[in-house]
């Protein structure tokens, strides 16, 4: 059993539905083929690809090349409470110090520092999602929204929204374009990404290119899921409806020129979403994500399948074996119980078949963008399944080693990433 484990671990450390990139243990890209973040700082490449991730944001504003590689040579490897509490004394410093330029009446200096602190704080949390670890993942979370909140509050085409949800609200920001009737961008993240990431990762972005931007945070994501502990649904058209809704009330923007995105995970989110609302008049998927759970059940040796349909107890003591073990195997199972409201590794995979587009994607009329990245091996072959089903007009994009653009979702290389879609949706709407 133990081989087939090691067997299944690799998958699962390169195919994890988050922002991940991990390799099969002895199997190495080529040297020419290597990727950029490879022992970057880390010879964890978990870590290699979450310091990517949160020093990439240097590009919007969200972090600083120095303040990062200081940070990131202070956490010991693999070590997720140094991890935690090395970017934490970071945020908080620069926390500090934003607060006394504010009082100084320095207001550019201020924001800048609280959005560095804002992604920082971020990157603390993340990896703190096992049960004992959950309040230092929503206090770091919190920090990261005050933080982010303190920022904008002196910028005027930004402001908070609450978007009427069920019996609740969801949380989102409006990013309101200079020109009047501009197009409306809606954007949500996927399985351990936040509102205000979103603002560095994408909004910024299109802002910058004459959008109006909707971020929102659905069930299972952010602090939806750490205020209000509800988890992710499949059905994500019952989120994003609503949303629309909300979006219907905001003054002047053109309501025919109306795009969804999702990130990461949310590739099959938005896509479901866009299978049942008409109004949406474009859909990104970074990536396109066609069935959830069949890229899990991929990634399992034969023992692991047998043992799910015969001893569910016997496949989680396998599962919890390997997480005392490996880091991102873990964090990925930790996260994912939490926000699929699972007790345990089998009723995560037992949550996930629902999140499939079969019998939905042929409904998807919006011209759509789906994204593959080089070496995002968890999407493995699924952009290509949600390009082929798509039946409106469609274009695929694959962002590649070459154009060190081959990360999950692009991460470190954002610059390229927001340039090449946006210019889809610019041609989209003309």
């Amino acid at each position: 059993m133990n081989k087939c484990l090691n067997t299944m671990l690799a998958a699962l450390l390169i195919a994890t539905p988050v922002y991940a990139a991990q390799k099969p243990a002895k199997q190495q890209v080529p040297a020419t083929q290597q990727n950029w973040y490879d022992n970057l700082i880390f010879k964890d490449e978990g870590f290699s690809f979450e310091f990517a991730r949160t020093a990439g944001y240097a590009y919007s504003g969200g972090a600083d090349l120095g303040e990062s590689i200081s940070t990131g040579r202070a956490i010991k490897n693999a070590d997720t409470n140094s991890w935690y509490q090395q970017w934490l004394a970071t945020a908080d410093r620069l926390n500090a110090v934003g607060q006394q330029m504010e009082t100084d009446g320095h207001t550019v200096s201020a924001r800048e520092v609280y959005f560095r602190a804002s992604n920082y704080y971020r990157s603390a949390g993340l990896y703190m999602v096992a049960v004992n670890d959950r309040p230092k993942s929503i206090s770091a979370y919190a920090a990261s929204k005050n933080s982010f909140l303190r920022g904008i509050a002196s910028l005027p085409y930004i402001k908070q929204i609450s978007i009427p949800y069920e019996k609740t609200t969801l949380p989102g920001y409006f990013l309101k374009a200079e020109k009047k009737s501009a197009p409306l961008l809606i954007v949500h993240t996927g399985f351990d990404g936040t509102g205000e990431e979103l603002y560095f990762e994408t909004a910024l972005a299109a802002y910058n290119r004459g959008y109006n931007v909707l971020i929102f945070e659905g069930p299972g994501q952010g602090s939806v899921l750490r205020q209000q502990n509800l988890p992710f649904r499949y059905d994500w058209e019952k989120v994003v409806t609503p949303v629309i809704d909300y979006a219907m009330t905001l003054p002047d923007f053109n309501k025919d020129k109306v795009a969804l995105m999702g990130i990461s995970m949310g590739g099959y989110l938005a896509a479901r979403a866009c299978a049942f609302d008409s109004r949406i008049k474009a859909c990104i998927l970074n990536g396109g994500i066609n069935d959830l759970a069949a890229s899990i059940y991929a990634a399992l040796p034969p023992d692991l399948i047998a043992l799910l349909k015969t001893n569910p107890a016997e496949f989680n003591q396998d599962i919890y074996d390997e997480m005392r073990k490996h880091l991102t195997t873990r964090w990925f199972f930790d996260n994912a119980m939490w926000s699929f409201a699972a007790s345990s590794p089998y009723e995560v995979l037992q949550k996930m078949q629902p999140y499939t587009l079969k019998g939905v994607i042929t409904q998807i009329k919006a011209p759509t963008l789906v994204i593959d990245s080089e070496q995002d091996l968890f999407y493995k072959g699924q952009p290509q399944e949600v390009y082929d089903a798509l039946k409106s007009p469609k274009t695929l994009l694959k962002f590649t080693v070459q154009e060190t653009a081959q990360a999950h979702c692009q991460m470190g290389a954002i610059a390229i990433s927001n340039e090449k879609i946006y210019d889809w949706l610019d041609k989209t709407f003309q």
